[in-house]
């Protein structure tokens, strides 16, 4: 009887000592990151049953080596949790700088090759719906092009953007917004998909038009609401307007320096 009382005690040491609190560690290959730029997350966690990512832009992952992707810019905290089997928690912190991508908008009349133009007011819309609207609220901008007919954009997400080009003249206007051959062509306002390690060009073509009425009564802003696909004053104008044939207008080169 004492020998089993002399063991007792010594098995339960032994079973204590062989318990060890989760340890989480991970590494990451490229930061800081472009864009739409994969990175790989591997975790080198110890003691934990299992293992959670949070990227920081509503993404979580299981799976010990992940391949992840940012779309906006900014500045992001990875956070890697490691779950030991008795409830212990232990977490790294990966901070991860993103870099947003980067275009060009060049505006060229369209009926009059190499005839770059100034002062053009620029707006991006997100999505080819907001566009329809015509409200300027649901744009990045105004931006406005420089001598040489240009502006460039930068720290913009991983995505196509839908380009407003307009420039009153006094009499009549510049605009990008009745080119397309129908309703629902967007192949003159639509940009090449950004990705962040390059270098992205567009050529806003603009054509030439009067003010549909009295200029008193017509401004910018009723110009743009009224190019909505449905609206009425839309398909009038456009009746009115040659198409033209598509011309390359989207142009992409690698960036030189992370």
């Amino acid at each position: 009887m004492k020998r089993l009382i002399t063991i007792l005690p010594l098995l339960s040491l032994l079973v204590i000592s062989c318990h060890r609190e989760p340890y989480a560690d991970a590494t990451v290959d490229l930061n800081p990151a472009y864009v739409g730029e994969y990175v790989r997350f591997a975790s080198y966690s110890t003691n934990a049953s299992y293992i959670e990512w949070n990227m920081d832009d509503g993404y979580t992952y299981n799976e010990p080596v992940v391949d992840h992707f940012f779309v906006k810019p900014g500045a992001y905290d990875v956070r890697l949790s490691a779950f030991g089997d008795k409830g212990g928690i232990s977490t790294a912190v990966i901070p991860m700088e993103v870099i947003g991508s980067i275009v060009t908008i060049v505006v060229e009349d369209i009926d009059y090759e190499g005839t770059l133009i100034p002062d053009v007011e620029i707006y991006l819309f997100e999505s080819m719906g907001d566009w329809n609207t015509g409200d300027i609220d649901l744009a990045i901008g105004p931006f406005y092009t420089d001598n040489y007919g240009e502006v460039t954009i930068d720290g913009l997400d991983y995505k196509e953007y839908y380009v407003d080009a307009f420039l009153d003249m006094g009499a009549w206007y510049y605009a990008n917004w009745w080119l397309g051959d129908d309703e629902n062509d967007t192949y003159w306002i639509e940009t090449q998909l950004l990705t962040g390690w390059e270098y992205h060009t567009f050529y806003a073509y603009v054509g030439a038009y009067d003010w549909p009425e009295s200029k008193k009564s017509t401004n910018a802003e009723d110009l743009r609401k009224g190019r909505i696909h449905w609206s009425p004053e839309s398909r009038q104008l456009k009746s009115a307007v040659k198409n033209h044939p598509k011309k390359e207008n989207k142009t992409s080169v690698k960036r030189e320096n992370r």
